[in-house]
Protein backbone atom coordinates (compact mmCIF):
# COMPACT_ATOMS: atom_id res chain seq x y z
CA UNK A 1 0.00 0.00 0.00
CA UNK A 2 2.94 1.79 0.79
CA UNK A 3 4.83 2.09 -2.32
CA UNK A 4 1.48 2.44 -3.85
CA UNK A 5 1.10 5.69 -2.31
CA UNK A 6 4.53 6.77 -3.16
CA UNK A 7 4.57 5.89 -6.55
CA UNK A 8 1.24 7.65 -6.96
CA UNK A 9 2.99 10.66 -5.40
CA UNK A 10 6.09 10.78 -7.57
CA UNK A 11 4.03 10.54 -10.74
CA UNK A 12 2.09 13.86 -9.21
CA UNK A 13 5.29 15.02 -8.49
CA UNK A 14 6.50 14.40 -12.01
CA UNK A 15 3.48 15.86 -14.07
CA UNK A 16 4.03 19.12 -11.39
CA UNK A 17 7.77 19.40 -13.05
CA UNK A 18 6.82 19.03 -16.40
CA UNK A 19 3.47 21.29 -16.22
CA UNK A 20 6.16 23.95 -14.49
CA UNK A 21 8.46 23.45 -16.68
CA UNK A 22 6.24 23.90 -19.86
CA UNK A 23 5.00 26.92 -18.16
CA UNK A 24 8.69 28.10 -18.33
CA UNK A 25 9.30 27.57 -21.68
CA UNK A 26 6.11 29.42 -22.53
CA UNK A 27 7.41 32.39 -20.77
CA UNK A 28 10.24 31.85 -22.68
CA UNK A 29 8.04 31.82 -25.93
CA UNK A 30 6.05 34.89 -25.36
CA UNK A 31 9.37 37.11 -24.94
CA UNK A 32 10.45 35.63 -28.06
CA UNK A 33 13.29 33.82 -26.82
CA UNK A 34 12.44 30.15 -28.69
CA UNK A 35 15.49 28.36 -28.09
CA UNK A 36 16.39 27.52 -24.59
CA UNK A 37 19.13 25.96 -22.74
CA UNK A 38 18.76 23.32 -19.53
CA UNK A 39 20.47 26.40 -17.50
CA UNK A 40 17.92 29.04 -18.23
CA UNK A 41 14.87 26.74 -17.05
CA UNK A 42 17.16 25.81 -14.01
CA UNK A 43 17.42 29.66 -13.37
CA UNK A 44 14.12 30.47 -14.27
CA UNK A 45 12.15 27.91 -12.37
CA UNK A 46 14.39 28.72 -9.08
CA UNK A 47 12.54 32.19 -9.30
CA UNK A 48 8.66 31.13 -9.65
CA UNK A 49 8.81 27.61 -7.52
CA UNK A 50 11.64 25.55 -4.92
CA UNK A 51 14.66 25.40 -6.60
CA UNK A 52 15.64 21.40 -8.14
CA UNK A 53 18.97 20.06 -9.32
CA UNK A 54 19.71 21.16 -12.60
CA UNK A 55 20.05 16.88 -13.85
CA UNK A 56 16.42 16.75 -12.32
CA UNK A 57 15.58 19.91 -14.87
CA UNK A 58 17.51 18.12 -17.66
CA UNK A 59 15.34 15.09 -16.79
CA UNK A 60 12.31 16.37 -17.52
CA UNK A 61 13.12 18.00 -20.46
CA UNK A 62 14.32 15.13 -22.10
CA UNK A 63 11.03 13.47 -21.04
CA UNK A 64 9.20 16.05 -22.72
CA UNK A 65 11.24 16.16 -25.70
CA UNK A 66 10.72 11.76 -25.85
CA UNK A 67 7.03 12.52 -25.68
CA UNK A 68 7.13 15.22 -29.00
CA UNK A 69 6.33 17.99 -26.91
CA UNK A 70 10.16 19.22 -27.46
CA UNK A 71 12.29 18.63 -29.79
CA UNK A 72 16.43 19.09 -29.25
CA UNK A 73 18.73 21.37 -31.68
CA UNK A 74 22.78 21.27 -30.96
CA UNK A 75 25.27 23.92 -30.90
CA UNK A 76 28.48 22.50 -30.70
CA UNK A 77 28.28 21.37 -26.79
CA UNK A 78 25.13 23.63 -26.25
CA UNK A 79 22.03 21.91 -26.35
CA UNK A 80 18.99 23.64 -26.73
CA UNK A 81 14.94 23.20 -26.70
CA UNK A 82 12.25 24.07 -28.28
CA UNK A 83 8.28 23.61 -28.25
CA UNK A 84 7.48 21.27 -31.04
CA UNK A 85 4.34 23.41 -31.95
CA UNK A 86 3.41 26.83 -31.06
CA UNK A 87 1.34 26.58 -27.63
CA UNK A 88 -2.83 26.17 -28.28
CA UNK A 89 -3.80 30.11 -28.43
CA UNK A 90 -7.53 28.85 -29.24
CA UNK A 91 -7.54 26.49 -26.47
CA UNK A 92 -9.73 26.66 -22.86
CA UNK A 93 -7.65 28.40 -19.93
CA UNK A 94 -8.92 24.60 -18.38
CA UNK A 95 -7.08 22.30 -20.50
CA UNK A 96 -4.53 24.76 -20.85
CA UNK A 97 -3.65 25.04 -17.50
CA UNK A 98 -3.94 21.11 -17.74
CA UNK A 99 -0.26 21.43 -19.53
CA UNK A 100 1.52 24.58 -18.61
CA UNK A 101 2.36 25.91 -15.51
CA UNK A 102 0.83 29.78 -15.90
CA UNK A 103 2.47 31.32 -13.19
CA UNK A 104 5.85 32.38 -14.88
CA UNK A 105 3.81 34.08 -17.21
CA UNK A 106 1.47 35.53 -15.20
CA UNK A 107 4.01 36.75 -12.46
CA UNK A 108 6.85 38.04 -15.14
CA UNK A 109 3.56 40.67 -16.41
CA UNK A 110 2.88 41.92 -13.08
CA UNK A 111 6.90 42.29 -12.42
CA UNK A 112 6.65 44.22 -15.44
CA UNK A 113 4.00 46.65 -14.79
CA UNK A 114 5.55 46.75 -11.53
CA UNK A 115 8.69 48.26 -13.04
CA UNK A 116 6.45 51.03 -15.00
CA UNK A 117 5.06 52.13 -11.33
CA UNK A 118 8.43 52.36 -10.09
CA UNK A 119 9.67 54.88 -12.98
CA UNK A 120 6.08 56.66 -13.29
CA UNK A 121 7.81 59.76 -12.48
CA UNK A 122 10.39 59.58 -15.55
CA UNK A 123 7.79 58.04 -17.96
CA UNK A 124 5.67 60.76 -17.23
CA UNK A 125 8.47 63.19 -17.83
CA UNK A 126 9.63 61.52 -20.68
CA UNK A 127 6.33 60.82 -23.20
CA UNK A 128 3.45 62.95 -21.37
CA UNK A 129 2.87 66.01 -23.83
CA UNK A 130 2.72 68.62 -21.01
CA UNK A 131 5.61 67.27 -19.45
CA UNK A 132 5.98 65.89 -15.75
CA UNK A 133 2.57 66.84 -13.38
CA UNK A 134 2.53 65.49 -9.75
CA UNK A 135 -1.07 64.71 -10.77
CA UNK A 136 -0.37 62.96 -14.13
CA UNK A 137 2.16 60.94 -12.46
CA UNK A 138 -0.45 59.61 -9.31
CA UNK A 139 -3.48 59.05 -12.05
CA UNK A 140 -0.59 56.83 -13.93
CA UNK A 141 0.71 55.18 -11.04
CA UNK A 142 -3.21 54.27 -9.75
CA UNK A 143 -3.95 52.96 -13.50
CA UNK A 144 -0.86 50.80 -13.09
CA UNK A 145 -2.26 49.20 -9.66
CA UNK A 146 -5.32 48.36 -10.61
CA UNK A 147 -3.70 46.76 -14.01
CA UNK A 148 -1.60 44.71 -11.77
CA UNK A 149 -4.38 43.29 -9.57
CA UNK A 150 -6.33 42.50 -12.84
CA UNK A 151 -3.26 40.45 -13.82
CA UNK A 152 -2.78 38.82 -10.56
CA UNK A 153 -6.72 38.03 -10.61
CA UNK A 154 -6.67 36.52 -14.13
CA UNK A 155 -3.23 34.28 -13.11
CA UNK A 156 -5.64 33.09 -10.19
CA UNK A 157 -8.85 32.58 -12.25
CA UNK A 158 -6.32 29.61 -14.08
CA UNK A 159 -4.92 27.97 -11.35
CA UNK A 160 -8.48 27.15 -10.39
CA UNK A 161 -8.35 25.00 -13.19
CA UNK A 162 -5.34 23.58 -12.46
CA UNK A 163 -4.82 19.53 -11.40
CA UNK A 164 -2.08 20.27 -9.26
CA UNK A 165 -3.58 23.68 -7.21
CA UNK A 166 -5.89 23.96 -4.40
CA UNK A 167 -9.19 25.08 -5.34
CA UNK A 168 -10.64 26.25 -2.55
CA UNK A 169 -7.27 28.73 -1.56
CA UNK A 170 -7.68 30.06 -5.27
CA UNK A 171 -11.32 30.85 -5.12
CA UNK A 172 -10.70 32.76 -2.12
CA UNK A 173 -7.89 34.78 -3.51
CA UNK A 174 -9.90 35.20 -6.83
CA UNK A 175 -12.66 36.11 -4.00
CA UNK A 176 -9.64 38.53 -2.40
CA UNK A 177 -8.43 39.87 -5.13
CA UNK A 178 -12.16 40.98 -7.27
CA UNK A 179 -12.73 42.80 -3.60
CA UNK A 180 -9.95 44.61 -4.74
CA UNK A 181 -10.28 45.61 -7.89
CA UNK A 182 -14.01 46.70 -6.97
CA UNK A 183 -12.90 49.06 -4.49
CA UNK A 184 -10.41 50.47 -6.38
CA UNK A 185 -12.37 50.41 -9.76
CA UNK A 186 -16.36 50.63 -8.88
CA UNK A 187 -16.47 54.08 -9.83
CA UNK A 188 -13.93 54.74 -12.44
CA UNK A 189 -15.26 54.16 -16.04
CA UNK A 190 -16.16 51.19 -17.44
CA UNK A 191 -14.39 52.14 -20.26
CA UNK A 192 -11.33 52.52 -18.69
CA UNK A 193 -11.70 49.03 -16.73
CA UNK A 194 -12.89 47.07 -19.87
CA UNK A 195 -9.84 48.14 -21.64
CA UNK A 196 -7.43 47.30 -19.06
CA UNK A 197 -8.80 44.32 -18.47
CA UNK A 198 -8.86 42.93 -22.13
CA UNK A 199 -6.19 44.85 -23.77
CA UNK A 200 -3.59 44.54 -21.05
CA UNK A 201 -4.09 42.96 -18.14
CA UNK A 202 -4.07 38.94 -20.19
CA UNK A 203 -1.01 37.11 -21.19
CA UNK A 204 -0.92 36.88 -24.93
CA UNK A 205 -1.93 33.52 -24.88
CA UNK A 206 -5.25 33.96 -23.75
CA UNK A 207 -5.23 37.40 -26.33
CA UNK A 208 -3.80 39.64 -24.41
CA UNK A 209 -1.64 42.82 -26.00
CA UNK A 210 1.97 41.63 -26.99
CA UNK A 211 3.89 43.90 -24.95
CA UNK A 212 7.53 43.85 -26.61
CA UNK A 213 6.13 44.70 -29.67
CA UNK A 214 3.52 47.44 -28.98
CA UNK A 215 5.15 48.87 -25.71
CA UNK A 216 5.79 52.94 -26.62
CA UNK A 217 2.40 52.69 -27.69
CA UNK A 218 1.03 50.82 -24.43
CA UNK A 219 2.90 53.47 -22.60
CA UNK A 220 1.24 56.42 -24.23
CA UNK A 221 -2.12 54.91 -23.98
CA UNK A 222 -1.96 54.56 -20.23
CA UNK A 223 -0.78 58.21 -20.25
CA UNK A 224 -3.62 59.34 -22.01
CA UNK A 225 -5.94 57.39 -19.68
CA UNK A 226 -4.26 59.34 -17.10
CA UNK A 227 -5.23 62.79 -18.35
CA UNK A 228 -8.84 61.63 -19.79
CA UNK A 229 -9.86 60.07 -16.86
CA UNK A 230 -8.26 62.45 -14.35
CA UNK A 231 -11.81 63.50 -12.70
CA UNK A 232 -12.94 59.22 -11.86
CA UNK A 233 -9.21 58.77 -10.42
CA UNK A 234 -9.74 61.72 -7.70
CA UNK A 235 -13.06 60.46 -7.43
CA UNK A 236 -12.15 56.86 -7.07
CA UNK A 237 -9.42 57.90 -4.50
CA UNK A 238 -11.53 59.89 -2.21
CA UNK A 239 -13.86 56.86 -2.32
CA UNK A 240 -11.24 54.21 -1.57
CA UNK A 241 -9.79 56.68 1.42
CA UNK A 242 -12.58 57.00 2.82
CA UNK A 243 -13.31 52.93 2.62
CA UNK A 244 -9.96 52.97 4.25
CA UNK A 245 -10.77 55.44 7.32
CA UNK A 246 -14.27 53.41 8.01
CA UNK A 247 -12.50 50.12 7.93
CA UNK A 248 -9.71 51.68 10.49
CA UNK A 249 -12.32 52.78 12.42
CA UNK A 250 -14.79 49.40 12.18
CA UNK A 251 -10.85 48.01 13.12
CA UNK A 252 -10.64 50.16 16.48
CA UNK A 253 -13.89 49.64 17.11
CA UNK A 254 -13.46 46.02 17.18
CA UNK A 255 -10.50 46.25 19.15
CA UNK A 256 -12.32 48.18 22.10
CA UNK A 257 -15.39 45.95 22.02
CA UNK A 258 -13.20 42.70 22.23
CA UNK A 259 -11.46 44.67 25.30
CA UNK A 260 -14.45 45.77 27.07
CA UNK A 261 -16.20 41.74 27.14
CA UNK A 262 -12.90 40.70 28.81
CA UNK A 263 -13.06 43.42 31.49
CA UNK A 264 -16.99 42.55 31.77
CA UNK A 265 -15.69 38.78 32.21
Amino acid sequence: MREDESEEQQVKTGRLHESRILGIMLKFYLEGKKKVTTRDVEFEYKKYFKQIARSTVSTYLNILKNEATLYKERDGRIVYYILSEEPPKALSPFWFTRLFCIDPAYFIRAIYFASLWSIAERIVENNAPEGRSEKLVYNLKYIIGVLILLVLKNRADKCVNCQFGKQQKYNELVQTLENAIKERSDVLSDELVENLRQNYSEIPIFGGLDIKENELEMINELIEFSTKYRKDIEFQTMILNRRVDLKSLQEVESKLDRKEEKILE
